[in-house]
């Protein structure tokens, strides 16, 4: 079977019939951005450059793959949307469906990226790698680190070993698990991290190798695969000194359907956000507590009584990515007593 056309534009081959055949999906970002200079690492323009652009810089991707090149959106990652996930997924798992492609990659913004790679991870049904790659500088950079991380993701994904381990995230040399990663810095090349858990493995010239395996649910096993239509409303608040009951009440008053609360220390609430949080639940809204101090998990009933409240615990997601995982577990009509299973399990 042969790629169907979408969006076409032009795109890099290579000469060989014998290499994997390989999707590169570019969305804009970092990786893609122009600067009025080479010495300009910020005030530039995201997703100004187009994929050809990307793969004519890494003439070794020759080497490596047969690339088809998709440009699926053009946009800085803080405009991440919602329904660009939903077309995201849905192209790359009619890319993988077919039985030559052997992977996916995807150029994206840094800003957003580990929310869009955990969508990903929960909602594409294949075993074959999928692999999202960014960068900190922009391409028009001194020293830009977007093309060895475009090539390196390019390398994972059509490394064998790669298949069944989920979305992953190729940068500055290290493999990292969607559920685990996020963005550390503002503008160290090596900002993206997997605290706690550690990286999957890493890559480095031709050399792809693995240290462990997700154990969470994830992809072909996820029940959130095949899913369709508006995801349901779920916002994220915080707790602090001083916080007030203001948010959560006009969020309640909107009508969303989850609210996850990045609390302090071990998921920690203040009082009267805690009390603000109770009356939600009792109005039917899923309530989900994580902490915002970016490593570790939030013990259940530990810091604040869970039961008492109904109140679900994060374990050691993130808050933005306890967000992707309660917005599909509405989505697929999961009852409030199986909620914090879920969130164990994925």
């Amino acid at each position: 079977m042969t790629l169907t056309s979408f969006n076409p534009i032009p795109h890099y081959t290579v000469s060989s019939g014998d290499l994997p055949r390989v999707a590169v999906l570019a969305t804009g970002g970092t990786i893609a951005g122009s600067a009025p200079d080479a010495t300009r690492t910020a005030g530039y323009q995201a997703g100004a450059l187009g994929v050809q652009d990307l793969l004519a810089a890494v003439p070794a991707l020759g080497s490596v793959a047969h690339i088809h090149a998709e440009q699926v959106a053009q946009i800085d990652s803080k405009d991440m949307s919602v329904a660009l996930w939903q077309k995201l997924a849905a192209r790359v798992n009619a890319l993988l469906s077919q039985p030559d492609v052997a992977g996916a990659v995807i150029t994206h913004g840094t800003d957003t990226l580990e929310e869009t790679a955990y969508y990903l991870h929960l909602t594409v049904n294949s075993r074959k790698p999928v692999v999202l790659t960014a960068a900190m500088r922009p391409a028009t950079a001194l020293s830009a680190d977007g093309p060895l991380n475009l090539l390196n993701a390019v390398r994972v994904a059509t490394d064998p070993i790669s298949a069944g381990r989920g979305v992953m995230v190729a940068i500055n040399n290290q493999i990292h698990c969607a559920r685990d990663v996020i963005k550390t810095s503002t503008y160290k090349v090596d900002a993206f991290q997997s605290p706690e858990i550690g990286v999957l493995g890493w890559v480095q010239d031709e050399r792809v190798a693995f240290q462990r395996a997700p154990l969470q649910y994830h992809t072909v096993e996820s029940e959130f695969v095949g899913l369709s239509g508006e995801l349901p409303a779920v916002e994220v608040v915080s707790s602090y000194a001083g916080v007030s009951r203001i948010a959560v009440d006009a969020l309640v008053e909107a009508g969303v359907q989850g609210i996850v609360v990045a609390g302090t220390g071990n998921g920690s609430l203040h009082a009267l956000l805690q009390q603000a949080l109770a009356e939600a639940v009792q109005r039917g809204v899923t309530v989900v507590r994580s902490a915002r101090v970016g490593s570790g998990h939030v013990m259940r009933n530990g810091a604040a009584p869970d039961d008492q409240y109904g109140f679900v615990s994060a374990g050691n997601l993130h808050p933005f990515k306890a967000r992707v995982l309660l917005m599909l577990a509405l989505q697929a009509g999961v009852p409030s007593e199986r909620m914090q299973s879920v969130f164990d399990e994925y």
